[in-house]
């Protein structure tokens, strides 16, 4: 496992077993609160990224971060993949503030999932006719409309807001940063072309 890979998923893993250890202090301060909670600090828009919920929770997001980063950083290199990362999580925090601000809720968000949102993107774009096969529907399909398909229901499920508790507007805050990084490396609008 390359280097920012690895270190990312044992720093996950570590906050998991500390989160279980001290309970509730973590969240309180590492969890990202809503601007208007009281809680919020700044620090918040990058440690929410390694508490999770529960060890399904832990386990999906290393499984895709160990199997989307590890590609990316062997061919990016570990500088651009913890750049790479590091914006899909900002992106995803400040996509999950900003909707905290118009539907009023206090909950906090914790979670890698906005960085691994940025990691598909990135996916998608460097390996676009890679088949991947999601566990439903069980059918191998291109990275690009893997991703696609994915982000569309991140959407839905965010506007009809069907699936409470899931950070879906973070999620696609993610994919948006990732995104946008890969444009701004190859020069592409809204950036000028890089020399």
């Amino acid at each position: 496992m390359p280097p920012v890979t690895q270190f990312l998923v044992i720093a996950n893993v570590v906050m998991f077993l500390l989160t279980q250890m001290a309970g509730p202090a973590i969240i309180q301060w590492f969890a990202l609160w809503p601007l208007g909670s009281g809680l919020f600090m700044p620090w918040q828009l990058a440690s929410y990224a390694f508490l999770h919920a529960g060890l399904t929770h832990l386990m999906f997001n290393m499984f895709g971060l160990w199997m989307f980063g590890s590609e990316l950083e062997r061919v990016w290199g570990s500088r651009r993949m913890a750049v790479f990362f590091g914006v899909s999580v900002l992106a995803a925090a400040v996509a999950q503030l900003v909707v905290g601000m118009f539907s009023q809720s206090m909950a906090p968000t914790i979670g890698a999932s906005g960085g691994l949102f940025g990691l598909l993107a990135g996916f998608a774009i460097v390996f676009p006719r890679r088949k991947i096969t999601p566990l439903i529907p069980p059918i191998p399909m291109p990275a690009w409309l893997f991703v696609t398909l994915y982000g569309l229901v991140e959407l839905s499920l965010g506007v009809t807001g069907s699936a409470a508790g899931v950070a879906h507007f973070a999620h696609l805050g993610g994919l948006f940063g990732g995104w946008m990084v890969i444009r701004y490396w190859r020069g592409q609008p809204p950036f000028g072309r890089r020399h």
